[in-house]
This record gives C-alpha cells, structure tokens and sequence, in this order.
C-alpha cells in the first residue's frame, strides 16, 4: 500500500508558530526530510520528536527523489520540512512534490507560516492583488530582464533578500522603479527584533548606505501606479496618425482610420482626423 508524503511548514523564526497537527505529523512520520539537519534538530528537540532525518536540499533533491518516491510507494510515511517556512516556497520541495504527483502519491501540505504573508499583510500596501518573486536572479542579465518585465505591474510585489545583498537589490529596485516607490523593509519577521519599516525606494537606499542590513528581508513593493502608466504608455498624436495612416494606406476611409486609431489613445477621432487629410 502506497504512503503519503506531507510537507510540514516550520516557523520561520518563533518556534511558538509551529501548529499542534504539525508536531503530530512529524511524530507520526516514518522519517523527516530536512533541508538542514541541524536546523531541523533544534525544532525537533523543542517538541520532543525523535523520527530519524536525512538530509533533502538543492545540492541532492536531484540524486534523492527518485529513490525516496519508491520508499513512499513501498508504504513510507514521509514529512518534508525546510529550514523555516513552507516547503517549495523559495525552497526545495517542489521536485519531490511533483514527482510523488506523477506517480500517484498522495501530497498533503498542512497550513502554516511562511515569511511573506505576515510581510504583505502587514505593510500597509495593497494585498488584494500580489505577486511573488522571491529571491530576484543573481546574473546580471537575468536580473536586468527580470526586473524590466515587472516594470508595468500594477499589483504589490514581494522580493526575498540576504542581508549581505540588500544594499544592491535596493540600488536595482531604485533604478528600476524610481526613488519615490513606497516599498515596506520587513525583517527579522516574528523573531525578538522583528521590524517593519515603511518608507521609499530612495529612503531606503540612503538609510542602508549608512546602516548595515541585518537580519533575513522581505521586501514589499508597491505596484505601479494604473493612471500613470496609462499617461507614460500612451503613444504621441503622431503616433496614432501614423497608426490611422498605414490603415488608410490598407484602403480603410479616412473617417474609420482615425475611429480605430484613437482608439485606446487620448486623442479623439477629429484630433487624428484633422492630422490625416492635411
């Protein structure tokens, strides 16, 4: 009879935040996947649980999944947890998920703490509509194409960051979205010196430049703003006559050139119109 697989959110730094069904799962496991042993080995002896470990990171999940999917066929009862928060969010777990999936394992993710909830919710901007990057990529290139794509988005978004990379992350976010951008610094979140601090893009760069970052970030960054896109994406008037141009050119009247030209533009139709038949 096939097993299960749960994957175990861990707090991400009070360890008050671990569930009762977590602790109880984790007992109950046949053995605990870790992303650190270690780490893992102080919450597991803070709740008095004594299941073996082994290790699961991005250095092995490539080597180790495959072999822990058939323990799991085999009947294994197997609990995956990450050094804090939920696994598979900006840590391993979604290779082993997926791969228990395709093969018709059972996959339980109990509910619990994971960093950037209690960050968006508590920053003061917009969470109705989020998206999460986590971790911006390290190459050069890949970042500058990563961070020109999010230049036009409108919801919260929500960065990860070491402290050791905040200060060029912050320059980045700057050049990228402008110094005004409202943008929440969270750090430390549910730990002893847990801080909030919401301030601009170009605040934080300066209060960082004569401050060292401390501490795990989360970055709440507030979207563009819909009205003002809307004015610096708008073409030019001549622009939308050269539109209503190649439409005439393509035998539309006139008339119908300057409709669908203006169209989507702050110009009207007599605007482009006029411009047309000079």
């Amino acid at each position: 009879m096939s097993g299960i697989l749960y994957i175990v959110p861990t707090p991400v730094g009070n360890l008050e935040d671990m569930t009762f069904r977590a602790v109880k799962v984790l007992r109950e496991a046949d053995f605990i996947l870790a992303e650190d042993t270690r780490t893992s080995g102080v919450l597991m002896k803070h709740y008095d649980i004594h299941v073996p470990m082994r290790a699961h990171h991005r250095n092995n999940e490539h080597r180790t999944v495959e072999g822990i999917v058939e323990e799991i066929e085999g009947g294994a009862r197997v609990a995956l947890v990450s050094d804090a928060g939920t696994p598979g969010i900006s840590d391993p777990g979604f290779m082993l998920a997926r791969a228990c999936r395709e093969a018709g394992i059972e996959v339980v993710c109990l509910p619990g703490p994971t960093a950037f909830v209690p960050a968006l919710v508590a920053s003061g901007l917009p969470c109705d509509r989020f998206v999460f990057e986590g971790f911006l990529p390290v190459p050069k290139r890949e970042r500058r194409e990563r961070l020109d794509f999010l230049q036009k988005e409108t919801r919260t978004m929500i960065f990860y960051e070491a402290p050791h990379k905040l200060r060029g992350t912050l320059d980045d976010l700057a050049v990228t979205f402008g110094t005004d951008r409202s943008v929440s610094l969270c750090r430390e979140l549910t730990k002893l010196h847990e801080e909030i601090k919401k301030t601009t893009l170009g605040e934080a760069v300066a209060f960082y430049r004569e401050n060292d970052p401390r501490g795990e970030y989360v970055l709440v960054l507030a979207g563009a703003d819909p009205a003002r896109l809307a004015v610096e994406t708008a073409p030019t008037l001549e622009e939308a006559v050269a539109a209503a141009r190649t439409l005439q050119a393509g035998g539309m009247p006139p008339s119908a050139a300057a409709k669908q030209a203006a169209a989507g533009t702050p110009f009207s139709k007599g605007q482009i119109y006029k411009e047309l038949i000079k």
